[in-house]
């Protein structure tokens, strides 16, 4: 595989400088980004799967904290967001053409990966989005030795009574060319600049709101704002055929936040409930993003994922 230099926002990202980034193509020739952050100790790599509308540099942080304890991290700014190529003309619209094609990043993740040598055993950890692209590729048998994930987006958070609207609608769009319009009730605008740190769906601390605000408005080309109709249609499909799987065989561990509003607790705890070998950690307090919340439960989450990884180092 052929991997070029790419950019990396270090004045936003928040942790080590020791980090390198790179351009990487697909299998269908779309071009994603991969940044790196290499541990002395060489215990083994995190392959981190963001969640959607998120980037490389806000991983940056957690990368650091992992490479202090001996683990090196490879991120990925998915197809349609962060500088990987945007899929449709209006770069502000959440985007893909089916929810598998985030398997084809995956594999070139691996391999670039499998390229730049980085230390096995590897683990994935998946946020909100990349918990669902994470589990897939757990069933399509990606070589980790075990999954984390935090908030993972198993389901899609919506009332009884707007679910059936939702698959209607979704669905419709893509009949009478509306497919690639934002979804309704979500904003042109990324959701950090749109919603004050007040009564926000993400973190419940300032400081850390402000660094995500920053991050976008530095670098506007990394910013995506709400879902299209396509796009929820195929996380709908996905969620659902995700949902009638049996547990993976691997070890999984999920931090979940006792205020979390966005996806759906209760697809994450049924799922957890079913898994043999997975536990899951309710964090009290937090809302969507757990490595993005006060430090307290931030050193928790690391310090407990560190585990999980010391614990099931060899298979």
């Amino acid at each position: 595989m052929k991997l070029d230099t790419a950019p990396f926002y270090n004045d936003v990202a928040l942790g080590s400088d020791e980090v390198q980034a790179y351009w990487a193509r697909a299998s269908d020739d779309v071009r994603i980004r991969l940044a790196v952050w290499r541990a002395d100790a060489g215990l083994g790599t995190i392959l981190m799967f963001p969640g959607r509308t998120e980037f490389v540099e806000k991983y940056a942080m957690s990368a650091t904290a992992f490479a202090a304890q001996g683990y090196s991290t490879i991120a990925v700014d998915w197809r349609g967001q962060g500088l990987a190529d945007r899929l449709i003309e209006d770069r502000r619209v959440g985007y893909v053409e089916q929810f598998q094609d985030y398997q084809k990043d995956v594999a070139a993740m691996v391999e670039a990966a499998q390229e730049l040598d980085l230390p096995k055993p590897w683990y994935v950890f998946g946020h909100s989005m990349g918990g669902c692209i994470g589990l897939r590729a757990l069933y399509e048998g990606i070589d980790v030795n075990g999954a984390i994930f935090s908030a993972p987006m198993w389901g899609i958070l919506m009332s009884s009574a707007l679910r059936p609207a939702a698959w209607a609608l979704s669905w419709a769009s893509k009949q009478v060319g509306l497919a690639k319009g934002f979804a309704p009730g979500t904003s042109d605008v990324t959701y950090v600049l749109d919603a004050p740190f007040e009564g926000n769906s993400l973190n419940t601390d300032p400081e850390m709101y402000r660094i995500m605000q920053d991050q976008v408005r530095s670098y506007p080309e990394l910013s995506l704002a709400g879902p299209s109709l396509h796009w929820l249609h195929e996380a709908l499909v996905e969620a659902r055929d995700l949902a009638a799987r049996p547990a993976p065989s691997v070890p999984g561990l999920t931090f979940l936040g006792s205020q979390e509003c966005i996806v759906d607790s209760t697809a994450i705890k049924d799922r957890m409930q079913g898994w043999s070998n997975g536990e899951l950690r309710m964090v009290e307090g937090a809302e969507h993003e757990v490595l993005m919340e006060s430090k307290p439960m931030r050193d928790a989450a690391i310090a407990e994922s560190l585990a999980f990884f010391n614990k099931h180092h060899d298979k």
